[in-house]
């Protein structure tokens, strides 16, 4: 999609650290001028892109998620987000993607720490068809954008129905626990949801949040659950959180996440979430065993 969008328009410029060889060959034979692969140096290119975007660039940086959000943290924070640059922050591996790599590589805390920055705007499409979708709309945005990727070649449940960023989607409605979830846990949401009777709200863009679709929702049940491959800490589940408590929700709520923890061990991504719990069978199990309401 970045080279698609930079054959429509010459603002756009992509940024790369040591990953993606090969998959924009064509990007970089074609627009040579705007195609950059900076090596293991995430806080440069931070920087470079600050000081392109500045110069009336559109940058897209593509790195570790990680790397790019826990690394380069201070470069986003002050060369890109004080700024309010024109800069997309393009996350590989958001949550366990490289579980085979160890918890270095685990981002398990990206969500957290880009929602810190002022005007900081998060998405975390759930497929590649979302993706599609949403990539077009980050052109024009004002201010930074932070987009976390999943895996790829995950289960495509959306379709290319364009979902403005900000907007959010219920796609599946029960009588049951309202299931909150972004990113590509969106997937398991949906299975939980069908399963125990309840509704499903997905939430592409976790920052800003919105609030009143959120309540739209939460109106409908006593009980609110989200869902996320991220720790509860700072994520998705505390912004859902945070306006319930100020829109004085009476019903329960529960943060399904990694815990307060580093996730530990090596293995795949649905190894890592089946270890803390975050597969469908274990999350209907929890929500029956709760005060979640679920018999």
């Amino acid at each position: 999609m970045v080279y698609e969008l930079a054959q429509q328009d010459e603002r756009i410029v992509f940024i790369g650290s040591d990953l993606g060889a090969g998959v924009l060959e064509d990007f970089k034979r074609e627009m040579p001028d705007r195609f950059f692969m900076e090596g293991i140096g995430e806080a440069n290119m931070v920087g470079m892109a600050a000081g392109l975007a500045l110069s009336g660039k559109i940058v897209y940086c593509h790195t570790i998620a990680t790397f790019l959000t826990r690394r380069a943290f201070e470069q986003v924070a002050i060369d890109v987000g004080l700024h309010r640059a024109n800069v997309r922050l393009i996350g590989a591996g958001g949550g366990a993607v490289y579980a085979p790599l160890g918890p270095t590589h685990l981002a398990t805390d990206d969500i957290a720490l880009m929602r810190t920055i002022p005007g900081m705007t998060i998405l975390a499409p759930c497929d590649a068809v979302e993706m599609e979708a949403l990539m077009p709309q980050t052109v024009e945005h004002q201010g930074p954008i932070y987009i976390r990727l999943g895996r790829g070649g995950d289960p495509v449940i959306s379709n290319l129905t364009r979902r403005p960023i900000g907007s959010f989607g219920v796609w599946y409605r029960g009588e049951g626990p309202l299931f909150v979830t972004t990113g590509t846990t969106a997937q398991i949401g949906l299975e939980v949801a069908t399963r125990v009777g309840g509704s499903m709200m997905y939430m592409p863009t976790v920052k800003p949040i919105n609030a009143a679709g959120l309540m739209s929702g939460a109106s409908f049940t006593k009980h609110v659950v989200s869902i996320e491959d991220h720790s509860i800490i700072g994520g998705l589940g505390s912004a859902v959180a945070e306006v319930l408590a100020e829109s004085g929700y009476t019903g329960t709520f529960k943060r399904i996440g990694y815990p307060d923890v580093f996730p530990h061990g090596y293995g795949t991504q649905d190894e890592m979430r089946a270890r803390y719990g975050l597969t469908a069978e274990a999350i209907v199990a929890a929500v029956k065993g709760s005060h979640v309401g679920v018999s």
